[in-house]
């Protein structure tokens, strides 16, 4: 199965429309994906731009996160997947995205080359998101509290009506989105949960993406709700139904080398 045919997967469902704006033989150039950004700024006001990765960079995370948030210029790869789903997360979550961005070029301007050497706890939560996180739109607070539990199986079988008719998952990692291509069990995410109202799973995948990106905004906006990486949540990712097609059996979720408890998680 080529590449461009694993992109019909349900977790790339919230990517479709930028997806399907890209060329379809081929890599899309800076330009185009520079093109798609249009409307897209830093939180600090540039204008989002996609560029050629100097070979000299290396990638030393200060210089990338504060050369973004003062130019606008997102280092990306050609032909490469990590780099063009960060570059589509950038065009689906330009909120979530900037003030990501943002925080990590403020406390690395704060706390200087100590900071640069050695990243901080908040910088480990901000990387792991950004890497390897899914959103998690729910007006049930109860199956979110099953989220924090380990309870898996309750959460994604036993309740999965509910599940169904209250809570939307959102692939937010590009790292995530990369090893979906060709997934395999035992990929975990960490979580950040948005509140929604019950009407928001009736909304169009548009308007939900809107939602989920002022809500995650609004999440890395405030250093509190992320003073280390184990304030979210972990999440087995193929559990979420319909990211995988074992989803449909409930033996699946009695695998708990896969599905496991907050005891052996531990």
């Amino acid at each position: 199965m080529a590449p461009r045919d694993r992109l019909a997967a349900p977790i790339f469902e919230p990517l479709r429309p930028l997806i399907e704006a890209l060329p379809h033989d081929r890599w899309p150039t800076h330009g185009e994906l520079t093109a798609l950004a249009s409307g897209v700024r830093t939180a600090r006001g540039k204008p989002l731009r996609f560029v050629p990765a100097a070979t000299h960079e290396g990638g030393e995370r200060r210089a990338y996160e504060v050369r973004i948030a003062d130019t606008g210029e997102v280092p990306t790869r050609p032909q490469n997947w990590h780099d063009l789903f960060n570059a589509l997360v950038w065009l689906a979550y330009p909120r979530a995205k900037a003030m990501i961005n943002e925080q990590h070029a403020r406390i690395l301007e704060e706390r200087g080359e100590a900071e640069a050497r050695r990243r901080s706890p908040e910088r480990d939560a901000l990387t792991l998101f950004d890497e390897g996180g899914v959103a998690i739109a729910s007006s049930a607070p109860g199956l979110l509290q099953l989220v924090r539990d380990f309870e898996w199986k309750e959460l994604f079988w036993n309740r999965r009506e509910e599940l169904l008719r209250t809570t939307r998952f959102f692939a937010f990692g590009h790292a995530c989105h990369e090893q979906a291509l060709e997934p395999y069990i035992g990929m975990v995410a960490k979580t950040v949960f948005v509140e929604v109202t019950p009407a928001f799973v009736d909304a169009s995948c548009a308007e939900q993406r809107l939602i989920v990106d002022a809500g995650l905004a609004g999440h890395w906006a405030d250093r509190a709700r992320f003073p280390s990486p184990t304030a979210m949540a972990p999440m087995p990712v193929l559990g979420v139904p319909g990211w995988h097609p074992d989803t449909a059996r409930e033996a699946y979720y009695d695998d708990t080398a896969h599905f496991r408890s907050r005891r052996r998680s531990a």
